[in-house]
């Protein structure tokens, strides 16, 4: 594989690992073993050898079993001397001597064993033993697919990062660690493919990391929102997905990768608007189908923005732009409900909203139970009882399932919320407010970037090769250069054939 190589080259981010061995105050080394010693899963015990030796550990995130096969051994029957005879006899990587509290304090923390010589001895050797337990890798839970890989990210950081290296082999593919939370001491990896992507988007990510001073951070959403370049909008500036294979990918085009430890989702940058209404199981059936999948996503999203609002403005000020053939089921519908549109609507909305959150909340089963049941039961009731009418309720219902049509969690939840200001914007202005409140958001999205890149490219500005992958998907032959958006060291991404003449089979 050929890739231009970048003179420019991100310096690593590493903490400085020298061994310092001045000499560390007594009480000082006393005061850090007092707090290790005053929670109930720390261990420390004595073997006597030629040199008394303490092992100190927290059981809750050492692994037994490496303690009793790798170090305990070497204590009892090679019988050491000094501290470095037992790091030479430990068949363990990455085993240091330090006295630095820092140091120490991080090792231990982190799952690493001390030994001491003695318990006035402040130098101690640290050795790696952390508890590999682990959740075991499943299918997708918000991006599954019909066709394609079965897999997903857990929480283990290792593990993300190798299911990203089983399908990105090359050598260029670089991991940056930054460890970011004053009290969690979190580790994010920036992972990006050298020679491809621009070195000034991973400069931006690594800066806008490093920068962050939190106590906790416990998972990606939180990354997310504190390196956004628009903290304040609502729609989101990064792609949050669950899926290796669509961050391979993202990564083989020149984007960005974070991946947080704790987390089971992963980020990707820059985006656009564009690439939150493309599924990536999209890409395992045929172009043309893919782009009417696409085509079905924007219209249901344009749908469940608008549909009630336009209703509550016809009704409200445009009723004279109803057709004559509609005008009595409307009049029929709406004859006994005694409350204008805009309440109706937002009764509606509101119970849908309330359904919404009551079956995320409650067991699986359970909220299955309760979204369809509570949906069937209330909207009946509320027809019946005269509060909706049933032309509104079914608007409503409809958009609601439009709005499930979004591949990508988090812009689902966009929707959700930008329906009320149109509602409230029908409501005063009718379709003139309609139109205000949709040229709010158009404005809104042109001054918004991601990573500093325009978030409605290819449309503005337009970028007529970047449409080929965007509300429509080409054939992979016609996507033979990366996204101009994302400024890609080497651009290409295929070889275009010379087309020949076929003939036919009789010929």
């Amino acid at each position: 594989m050929k890739f231009f190589k970048s003179e420019k080259k991100v310096p690593p981010l590493q903490h400085d690992t020298s061994i310092p061995y001045a000499e560390v105050p007594a009480k000082d080394f006393e005061e850090l073993f007092k707090k290790f010693k005053a929670s109930a899963d720390f261990l420390s015990f004595q073997y006597p050898s030629e040199a008394a030796f303490t092992v100190s550990y927290f059981k809750s995130i050492v692994g037994p079993d490496q303690v009793h096969q790798e170090i305990l051994p070497v204590l009892t029957q090679q019988h050491p001397s000094t501290l470095e005879e037992v790091k030479n006899g430990i068949p363990v990587e990455n085993i240091i001597i330090s006295n630095d509290l820092k140091v120490i304090q991080d090792a231990v923390m982190t799952g690493s064993v001390i030994i001491q010589i003695n318990p006035d001895n402040s130098h101690c050797l640290l050795v790696p033993c952390a508890s590999s337990e682990k959740r075991q890798i499943s299918i997708p839970e918000t991006e599954f697919s019909v066709v394609g890989p079965k897999e997903a990210f857990v929480e283990s950081i290792e593990t993300n990062i190798n299911l990203i290296r089983k399908r990105l082999p090359v050598p260029e593919l670089q991991m940056k660690e930054i460890k970011v939370g004053r009290i969690s001491q979190t580790r994010i990896a920036v992972l990006y493919i050298d020679g491809i992507v621009d070195q000034e988007n991973v400069q931006t990510v690594i800066q806008r990391i490093s920068d962050i001073d939190y106590d906790a951070i416990v998972d990606i959403s939180f990354i997310a929102q504190m390196i956004a370049d628009n903290q304040n909008s609502v729609f989101p500036q990064f792609i949050d997905t669950e899926r290796p294979d669509r961050a391979a990918s993202g990564l083989s085009e020149g984007k960005v990768v974070i991946i947080v430890d704790g987390s089971p989702q992963i980020l990707t940058g820059p985006t656009t608007i564009t690439n939150f209404f493309t599924a990536f199981d999209d890409y395992f059936v045929t172009w043309h189908i893919a782009s009417v999948f696409r085509l079905i996503r924007v219209f249901a999203v344009l749908f469940s923005i608008m549909s009630t609002a336009i209703y509550v403005a016809v009704t409200t000020y445009h009723y004279q732009s109803i057709p004559a053939d509609l005008l009595p089921t409307l009049i029929a519908s709406r004859g006994a409900v005694p409350f204008p549109p805009i309440l109706e609507a937002l009764v509606l909305e509101g119970t849908i909203e309330l359904l919404r959150e009551a079956g995320a909340r409650l067991p699986t089963k359970v909220g299955q139970t309760i979204g369809i049941v509570g949906g069937i039961v209330i909207g009946t009731a509320a027809v019946q009882a005269g509060f909706v009418s049933n032309v509104l309720l079914m608007l409503t219902a409809l958009a609601a399932l439009a709005s499930f049509t979004t591949p990508i969690y988090q812009i689902s939840n966009t929707i959700r919320i930008i329906r009320f200001p149109f509602l409230l914007s029908a409501q005063l202005y009718g379709l003139l407010g309609v139109a205000i409140c949709a040229a709010f958001f158009v404005c809104h999205l042109l001054k918004l970037t991601s990573l500093g890149r325009p978030y409605l490219e290819p449309i503005f500005p337009l970028r007529v090769k970047d449409l080929k992958d965007s509300f429509i998907r080409l054939p992979f032959s016609s996507q033979t250069q990366r996204p101009e958006i994302l400024r890609t060291e080497y651009s290409s991404r295929m070889q275009p054939k010379p087309k020949e003449d076929s003939r036919d089979i009789d010929e």
